[in-house]
């Protein structure tokens, strides 16, 4: 039988607790800090004994580089977006209207 200590199992009771889903869809709430909490976390109560492997590790970083390269290129696109709806607009108003017949 495993003890942990108090403070431990609040933190496990933290991190096993569901993810709600934000209106919008998915998870939108989780961010880089959220991430860093919970890899700090794992490294705070992992057993020196049996230790993360370095892979599982490498791995956990390169999806969080993929999704935070993901979010930089949704954001940049949703920028160009509205650039080019402005400029649409701006040519619309700008053409000049045919005549009414």
């Amino acid at each position: 039988m495993e003890i942990t200590p108090p403070s431990a199992q609040g933190a496990l009771e933290r991190l096993n607790t569901p993810s709600r889903p934000s209106s919008k869809g998915g998870l939108g709430s989780l961010g880089q800090a959220d991430f860093l909490r919970l890899l700090t976390t794992q490294l705070q109560f992992q057993d020196p004994l049996e230790p993360v492997k370095n892979e599982a590790m490498l791995a956990q970083m390169a999806q969080f580089s993929s999704l935070a390269a993901n979010t930089e290129t949704a954001a940049t696109l949703t920028q160009i977006s509205k650039q080019l709806d402005r400029l649409i607009a701006a040519q619309e108003a700008a053409a000049p209207q045919p005549p009414a017949a």
